[in-house]
């Protein structure tokens, strides 16, 4: 890849990656718009790691708390509401642990769903389904006060994600705005999410690429990483600050945007 690409990338990795838009929608576009090469595993280790590293250090005030008060009054009939969040957390990864792997033993994805049609199909349909969330639920609970119910149906949803184009964040802020959680509770228990998920991916990822060495350009790599930390780590900040204030209809006006844009290259092509 040529500093352009490294650049471009890691910029969307950084900034998609904790937005309703679909970060995985965005790197496998310029691919197939564009042309480029697959940016290989090793890559595409170093921009999740980015983000990882980006989402941790944002809540490493909120970690740190849960951690403690998991190994505290986790195992306790009286848990404290820290303990219960870091369960939540916990609980709510198997659904998409389980079909995660699944869909990668048996290469679902990649053999399936990395169409631009099958992403053109989901950034519109959960753009519209978004949408009705948007104004038809009140928001009133924090993430706090998540339930085991609420669990597994934000769990379903961020494993529905695994398909191109629906957006891990905004499928589970989509349930969570669904089950009645503020705009801001949805989405930080969402980014709490992401973190054991992106743990997971990035294992997987490794996996496959101890199976298939590629050569290592530590240059490029730092440099993804490096991008794709400090978009993240701005992204969330600036989502978090705003949201509240500007709701979900920008994305849902950006999901409606790109969809029928791809629609239009599928038809032009």
């Amino acid at each position: 890849m040529d500093w352009i690409e490294i650049i471009f990338l890691a910029l969307i990795q950084g900034l998609t990656e904790f937005l309703p838009v679909s970060s995985s929608a965005h790197l496998i576009l310029p691919s197939q718009i564009l042309g480029w090469s697959d940016q290989g595993l090793a890559f595409d280790i170093a921009l999740h790691m980015g983000t990882l590293t980006a989402v941790v250090i944002y809540f490493r005030e909120e970690l740190i708390r849960m951690t403690a008060s998991f190994f505290r009054t986790g195992f306790s009939q009286n848990m404290e509401k820290d303990a219960k969040l870091a369960w939540a957390v916990i609980w709510g990864t198997v659904p998409v642990g389980i079909l995660g792997l699944i869909f990668s033993l048996l290469d679902v994805v990649d053999n399936y769903l990395r169409s631009v049609s099958v992403i053109a199909t989901t950034t519109i349909v959960f753009a519209l389904l978004l949408w009705w969330v948007e104004k038809n639920v009140k928001h009133k609970r924090d993430e706090y006060d998540i339930t085991w119910k609420d669990i597994l149906i934000v769990g379903c949803a961020q494993a529905l994600a695994l398909i191109p184009g629906t957006s891990r964040s905004g499928a589970t802020i989509m349930a969570g705005l669904w089950l009645g959680l503020t705009r801001t509770a949805a989405a930080r228990f969402s980014f709490l999410l992401s973190i054991p998920v992106i743990v997971l991916s990035g294992g997987l990822t490794t996996l496959k690429l101890a199976q298939q060495p590629e050569p290592v350009m530590w240059g490029e790599l730092a440099a993804g990483f490096a991008i794709a930390a400090v978009s993240a780590f701005t992204c969330i900040h600036f989502f978090l600050k705003l949201i509240d204030k500007i709701g979900m209809m920008p994305f849902v006006w950006y999901r409606l945007a790109l969809g029928l844009a791809l629609i239009g290259l599928i038809i032009w092509a």
